[in-house]
């Protein structure tokens, strides 16, 4: 009876949206308030609606109820609890109903929030769009991809989930880069809103931003998440491998960093108005772009949840309409909204500008190297394979000149800077960056130049923001007068320098060993003993284990570290799975895989083992972003601060 309701109130929750898309679009062009007035109870309905639909499917799968086609497919009576709730969402027709309800939240947010400020008219048309655009999301689960079949009989077992999603950080990691994902549909309901009117400023930047802000941690949080248990679940023996779908999250992040610089600078000097409302459309169109790879079948991918072409002309159609009909309103309305507050070439709106270019090119580049394959493909072209390579040669050039106008931008003045007044903020970070490149020269590693390239880009970064930081907060006045946008900015800035240093100590500088190893055997590693005690059985709630114990030691008196690598058996799947060890070292990391036994010797393995250092300064570097983008969201807008307000109105007139 609970999955028939939920059924019927995604039913309900479409025709609704429907209404939202109409009535308050129409009652803002009539000049009815009242029915203006009707968006923000509908958004809140809707929100109730799809909550309905995705907690019914929820206690299906907290209940095991295999009469649910959906549930029996992806779960099993044996599974973790954790691994029954994250279910609902570890599959195709599960996470787009995850996407729908993320939608409509962000609807419930936008219509509730109590610091909105916009003309209700302008506030109307946002949540309209909003309306639009989740009802094509729901017309798609119901008419593609409906997670409330039932199957009769019903079965008395699963099939259980995929064992590579039964893992505690897969279970939060969709719904946080949903949240990014679809966080950036409010930018793009503000652009179609701000088109229609023909009306770009200020304050509609000051209301944009914080949305924007949200989206982005969300994102940046989501990645780091999704990169982490790739690194650990996977057995890779890294972080990140430009995998399709990585890309996929990759292409919507750039676009939003663009996007909040450029916001970022319409707020504050009322410039660059046409960027930012091409960029709000670029990140959504980006990722409804990341929806339809992951599931349309076009590529294969750990990642990939869908292979049915049917889904994916949907989901197309979709991009096509939205994104379309966008791209061709902003083609026309574009002439119409004003250039907006001019500066000169040397100012730091040009340093924003350069930094959207480089941004947008780092974002051209991952797409052509992420969908260059599918088209050749496609076109009976023949196939290759697009890796590592071919990003580090492309995207590793213009990294140097962005890195050198990350740390110099901050550091001009608005609307008319020159390079003579900054010129001795410089020295310092020049001389700490020079023997920063100097020192990892001297060092004995592969791959020097290219080394030294990251690590000095890096490092400039870094010690510009630092010095920055320093002089601006030296005495508590200062301190205190900061806004908390500014330690954002810090925080991020920094961040992107330890994260750049800790990626590139972790690819070049990795230790790495492939062997058979056999009950006793002995082997030096990083520096260590590796001794492989040998192979444990044992059995888990739905699985049975294979786990190697093999023992690192340092000095002679020191305890040993231990690593188990794991073989798991999955029945209800009759699937294998390998689970890596990780042992922390400082900021490094000993990771170790179990392969493949000798069929001649059971107990003779293929044992894989890295030393990563400074891989640690990844993680470290992605959560100083996100915790750089929450500060800022602490930062009052424009429009909620009466000074600011009068600066507002003397950039617009």
């Amino acid at each position: 009876m609970i999955i028939e309701l939920a059924h019927f109130a995604l039913a309900l929750a479409f025709v609704l949206s429907l209404v939202m898309a109409v009535v308050p679009m129409w009652g803002a062009a009539a000049g009815r308030i009242s029915w203006m007035a009707l968006g923000r109870p509908m958004a809140v309905s809707l929100c109730g609606l799809m909550t309905i639909a995705l907690f019914g499917l929820i206690h299906a799968y907290a209940l095991s109820d295999f009469s649910v086609l959906n549930v029996q497919q992806n779960s099993h009576t044996l599974k973790p609890w954790i691994y029954k709730i994250s279910g609902a969402w570890g599959n195709h027709e599960g996470s787009m109903l995850l996407w729908g309800w993320m939608l409509s939240c962000w609807g419930f947010f936008l219509a509730t929030r109590g610091r909105v400020k916009l003309p209700p008219a302008l506030h109307a048309r946002v949540l309209s769009v909003l309306g639009l655009v989740t009802s094509g999301f729901i017309l798609y689960i119901l008419v593609a991809s409906n997670p409330f079949l039932r199957i009769d009989p019903s079965p008395r077992e699963g099939m259980d989930l995929n064992p590579v999603l039964q893992d505690p950080l897969l279970a939060i990691h969709p719904p946080v880069l949903y949240a990014g994902y679809v966080g950036f549909s409010v930018a793009f309901c503000f652009a179609i809103a701000a088109l229609i009117e023909k009306k770009v400023d200020a304050e509609w930047a000051a209301q944009l931003r914080p949305w924007v802000l949200a989206a982005w941690v969300f994102m940046t949080l989501g990645i780091m998440l999704g990169a982490t248990w790739a690194y650990y679940e996977l057995g890779w023996g890294g972080f990140w491998f430009w995998d399709p779908v990585e890309n996929a999250s990759l292409m919507p992040w750039l676009a939003g960093t663009a996007l909040l610089h450029s916001a970022a600078a319409l707020e504050k000097r009322g410039s660059l108005k046409i960027w930012t409302v091409f960029l709000c459309i670029l990140a959504f169109t980006l990722s409804l772009l990341g929806t339809f790879l992951v599931r349309s079948g076009v590529l294969t991918s750990v990642h990939s949840f869908a292979s049915d072409p049917t889904r994916g002309i949907f989901i197309l159609a979709l991009l096509g309409l939205t994104t379309g009909g966008a791209f061709l309103l902003y083609g026309l309305r574009a002439p119409h909204i004003t250039i907006g507050t001019s500066f000169k070439p040397v100012s730091r709106e040009t340093g924003i500008l350069l930094n959207n270019v480089f941004l947008f090119t780092f974002c051209a580049t991952v797409f052509m190297g992420t969908l260059y394959p599918i088209f050749l493909s496609a076109l009976d072209m023949g196939s290759i394979s697009v890796g590592a390579p071919y990003f580090t040669a492309t995207l590793t050039p213009l990294l140097v000149p962005f890195a050198i106008l990350m740390g110099i931008g901050p550091l001009l003045a608005w609307r008319e800077a020159s390079f003579v007044s900054i010129r001795a903020k410089l020295y310092l970070p020049l001389a700490l960056t020079v023997a920063l490149a100097a020192a990892i020269a001297l060092m004995p590693w592969p791959d020097r130049v290219f080394t030294v390239t990251m690590f000095a880009c890096a490092g400039w970064i870094l010690f510009t923001t630092l010095s920055d930081f320093i002089r601006k907060t030296q005495r508590f006045t200062q301190i205190r007068s900061m806004p908390p946008a500014y330690y954002g900015m810090v925080m991020a800035h920094a961040g992107i320098a330890v994260l750049l240093m800790g990626a590139t100590a972790a690819t070049v500088w990795k230790e790495e060993k492939i062997l058979w190893m056999t009950q006793g055997d002995t082997v030096a590693f990083a520096g260590k003993t590796l001794n492989f005690i040998g192979i444990r059985p044992d059995v888990g709630k739905n699985f049975t284990i294979e786990r190697a114990i093999l023992s690192l030691q340092g000095e002679k008196d020191a305890a040993p570290d231990f690593l188990l690598p794991e073989k798991r058996w999955y029945p209800a799947q009759q699937r294998e799975l390998s689970e890596t060890a990780l042992k922390t070292d400082g900021f490094a990391i000993n990771y170790a895989v179990m392969g493949d036994q000798d069929k001649m010797n059971p107990l003779r393995r293929v044992i894989r083992l890295y030393h990563h250092p400074l891989v640690l300064w990844v993680l470290l570097g992605a959560l100083m972003i996100a915790t750089g983008g929450l500060m800022a969201m602490a930062s009052p807008s424009k429009s909620t601060s009466p000074s600011t307000s009068s600066a507002a109105r003397k950039v617009q007139a």
